[in-house]
């Protein structure tokens, strides 16, 4: 087998070593897309050119090595349930007490340190808004820190599939530009979902299993038809419950480690036009909207992050952002510690605790 280049320093690892074309087939080219199927894995070994077995073991061994977080559903928190982004200025001599504190509640699935008086910056996702905003009246009781909280309002482009297997100094450098748009995000909304897609979002909430028929071994965890779970993973994919179904790559491993998320005061009267221009930029992952909170002095609307492998080269590109696009007051809250980081717990928010 043929490796690729590694481009790495001289004597570092490199997590590229003994990967082929075919292994940089699958994980750049199999984010998405993975076909809805009983046995997926042959129309993807077809398209590689090698034998089906092979290609399921490949994907094992990618897993294995961690350069896949998973194969699965890419599921969508805020169209099933009714999620936020929070934060709280914690004291540094109770940061580890006040993380702990938030940490605990299972509906909070990511919290990060960032370089800024809001220091730890945190997702809530519950079955409701009710939940959802007893958890953070709770947060506060417990921790004695006022929380931020800034839902999203906006969804102008939100993905973190990019190739990886390159040389790229930021996510998303050698692509084109995206098609974004402008997607009302409802704090109240709550997804329709029959008794069968319920029990399929718990089944797959982790993950599918890696065989060769994945969607019948879910069918069978579930007690239903396989067509009942084919169709039922089509309707949530096209209602945008389920944003994508493939190999999730792990962007730390694979060296995209530098991330800043960036705050921008934008007028209001520019928000979306402004939103959707920038959102549809290569080195742009993540773009969105969310309300100001004058009340606690925090003036920004408009949420853009850009990941990469170095620190500078994502400087470079928010000073772009700024110069080319964004001619607005802004500030960098770069991500320090990694507190929590798990996927949303669908037990509680299909049930709509």
């Amino acid at each position: 087998m043929s490796s690729l280049g590694t481009g790495e320093g001289e004597g570092e690892p490199d997590w590229r070593a003994g990967l082929d074309a075919v292994d940089a087939a699958l994980i750049d080219g199999y984010q998405s897309g993975f076909p809805v199927a009983e046995e997926p894995f042959q129309s993807v070994a077809a398209d590689l050119g090698v034998p089906e077995a092979e290609t399921l073991e490949r994907v094992r061994a990618l897993y294995d090595r961690g350069i896949f977080r998973r194969f699965g559903a890419v599921l969508n928190p805020p169209v099933v349930g009714s999620s936020t982004l929070a934060a709280v200025s914690a004291p540094e001599d109770r940061f580890d007490e006040v993380a702990g504190m938030i940490n605990g509640y299972r509906q909070v699935n990511h919290n990060y340190r960032r370089s800024h008086e809001w220091n730890m910056w945190f997702v809530v996702t519950a079955g409701s808004r009710e939940t959802r905003d007893r958890i953070i009246a709770e947060i506060e009781a417990e921790t004695g820190c006022e929380v931020l909280v800034l839902p999203m309002l906006t969804d102008f482009y939100i993905d973190l599939e990019f190739p990886v297997v390159n040389e790229d100094r930021f996510a998303r450098e050698s692509l084109q530009e995206t098609a974004v748009d402008a997607t009302r995000i409802s704090e109240e909304a709550t997804a329709d979902l029959t008794d069968v897609e319920r029990r399929l979002l718990l089944e797959i909430q982790d993950g599918f299993p890696l065989t060769r028929t994945p969607y019948r071994d879910i069918a069978a965890a579930i007690d239903a038809p396989v067509d009942s779970v084919l169709a039922a993973v089509e309707r949530l994919l096209g209602e945008g419950c389920i944003k994508r179904v493939g190999c999730v790559v792990n962007h730390i491993v694979t060296g995209f480690d530098a991330n800043c998320m960036v705050v921008w005061d934008v007028p209001d009267d520019e928000l979306d036009a402004r939103g959707e221009a920038v959102g549809s930029l290569p080195y742009v992952t993540l773009c969105y909207h969310r309300p100001r909170r004058p009340d606690q002095d925090w003036g920004y609307n408009l949420f853009t992050m850009v990941h990469g492998r170095e620190a500078a080269a994502v400087d470079a590109k928010v000073d772009e952002l700024a110069v080319d696009h964004l001619p607005f007051e802004h500030e960098r809250l770069y991500s320090t510690e990694t507190l929590k980081q798990t996927g949303a717990r669908y037990d509680d928010i299909v049930s709509g605790d």
